[in-house]
């Protein structure tokens, strides 16, 4: 007997299939995974060295702005990241 959740996700895959992705698109999806990691983890070293030395000099207006700047930096980034994967889904279709 199947459970709710597998009588669910056979519902749902009737209902919309799911899109087998290629080779070459799962390989680009995994290049712009690596790249946009690598420039989020490049902007968490530069802005977290800042924040550490504002924070040194007892500059707490100069700690918040920057940790704002490094959210919106994170957040722009990973929309970025999540739009050039989804063209490259959608490029094999």
């Amino acid at each position: 007997m199947k459970s709710a959740y597998e009588l669910a996700m056979e519902r749902l895959e009737r209902q919309s299939p799911s899109k087998q992705l290629s080779a070459k698109q799962k390989s680009e999806i995994a290049e712009i995974e690596s790249t946009y990691r690598a420039r989020i983890a490049e902007r968490e070293l530069l802005l977290n060295g800042e924040i550490a030395k504002s924070l040194a000099a007892g500059k707490p207006d100069e700690v918040e702005s920057l940790q704002k700047q490094l959210a919106m930096d994170t957040r722009r980034l990973n929309e970025e990241c999540e739009t050039k994967k989804a063209k490259a889904r959608g490029a094999g279709s």
